[in-house]
């Protein structure tokens, strides 16, 4: 499928206001300096494994942002896709629910309508947590560390627990077993990006500046330090791709070849430079500061690619100096969209597909969109009433 290119002027901000493929692009990883594993940092074993024809496939819905009264066109476009991909891992990255619950019941029945579409099709799965999702907490008491607590109860969720002294909630490696041997022959981490930027730092205030949080050094290091453990316990690095919610400040260098100016020439630059395919319907949303994180894997030279959503109608992906740095679109109808009447134009996914017969292992990336499985995109609101009942036995892994 080819994704359109498209530079179309959205404001998030009144939005929210208003609203309440890639072939294979034989990226070549940077070779960086092992170093050796930090003190008592430890790589885990492989958590999943590639199937016996060494194929592994990821999806990556963003954004599905709702209440207890989830749109179900939501569910059905998790559902469509899931049962055309067949894939075997899901990330729903950030943004899982919005603030509209009122009760911890609420938040839990609004997280069980979008993790259910995993758990019967008995799908492994987890979540990155995003800005929106704490933003009933002061009503419902659901802070993520309990949310992170009830996902965690379901049988096919496979988030990590926190880790101390590291900021953020679930920051996780997961490891993809050969089809070949017991080891791991790629790597999948998921990174909490954080939610807004406190009120002030040294007395100065974010007037001017974007307010959103930024992943932070304790947990970049985090990365390197646990890439290194890897390395270290299999003897390689190991080759991965990474997902976190807010997208880096490299994402809009990547879409203007540029640092300093944004002009259509600039982007045409970067279109053959970075080889970006897809859309760009609003401004890329990152924090007032850049974490390191990209240096960060240029260092190390396994991350193959970082994928965020936030920007719900942005879906374009790009190889920035041999780092794929890409977008899925937004998946949740009940969250803002287009305008007007396309509203709902972009709902869609991302897919990954891995390969332990193709070079690198990290195949492909594609979009697929609601329009393509046919659900109705009219720019309304489909309420789930009531909600769907929580099932009352979940096999928890402890």
């Amino acid at each position: 499928m080819t994704e359109n290119i498209s530079q179309a002027k959205f404001s998030r901000r009144a939005a929210l206001a208003t609203a309440g493929t890639l072939g294979a692009l034989g990226i070549t990883m940077a070779t960086g300096v092992a170093g050796n594993a930090a003190p008592g940092v430890k790589a885990p074993k492989p958590s999943l494994a590639f199937r016996p024809d060494g194929t592994f496939k990821v999806i990556q819905f963003n954004d599905t942002q709702d209440d207890e009264q989830t749109d179900r066109r939501t569910v059905e476009l998790m559902e469509k896709a899931l049962d055309a991909e067949k894939p075997d891992f899901v990330v729903i990255n950030g943004d899982v629910i919005n603030g509209g619950c009122d009760t911890e019941l609420e938040v839990q029945q609004a997280l069980n309508h979008v993790v259910l579409p995993m758990e019967t099709r008995q799908i492994p799965w987890a979540v990155t947590f995003g800005n929106h999702d704490e933003d009933s907490a002061a009503r419902s008491g659901m802070t993520e560390a309990k949310m992170l607590a009830f996902l965690q109860s379901y049988a096919f969720n496979v988030n990590a627990d926190n880790t101390p002294g590291v900021t953020g909630t679930s920051n996780t490696q997961l490891l993809v077993k050969s089809a070949q041997s017991k080891n791991p022959a790629f790597g999948l981490w998921l990174i909490d990006t954080g939610r807004y930027a406190p009120d002030s730092i040294n007395g100065q205030d974010f007037s001017g500046y974007p307010d959103w949080d930024w992943v932070r050094m304790d947990q970049v290091s985090w990365y390197r330090d646990l890439s290194r453990a890897t390395e270290a316990k299999y003897g390689k690095k190991i080759p991965s791709l990474m997902w976190g919610h807010i997208a880096l400040h490299e994402h809009r260098n990547m879409w203007f070849a540029s640092i300093d100016s944004r002009t259509p020439a600039d982007h045409a630059r970067g279109l053959t430079k970075h080889k970006i395919v897809g859309e760009r319907n609003e401004d890329e949303c990152p924090g007032p500061f850049n974490s390191g994180l990209f240096s960060a894997f240029l260092e190390r030279g396994d991350v193959m690619g970082y994928f965020v959503g936030h920007d719900h109608v942005n879906s374009y992906v790009g190889n920035y100096y041999g780092v794929q740095l890409g977008y899925a679109p937004g998946s949740g109808f009940g969250a803002y969209g287009l305008s007007g009447a396309e509203r709902n134009r972009l709902r869609g996914a991302r897919v990954f597909e891995l390969d332990e017969n193709h070079p690198g292992i990290y195949k492909d990336t594609r979009v697929v969109f609601a329009k393509d499985y046919g659900i109705d995109l009219t720019a309304n609101r489909q309420s789930i009433v009531p909600p769907k009942p929580i099932p009352a036995t979940k096999p928890g892994k402890k």
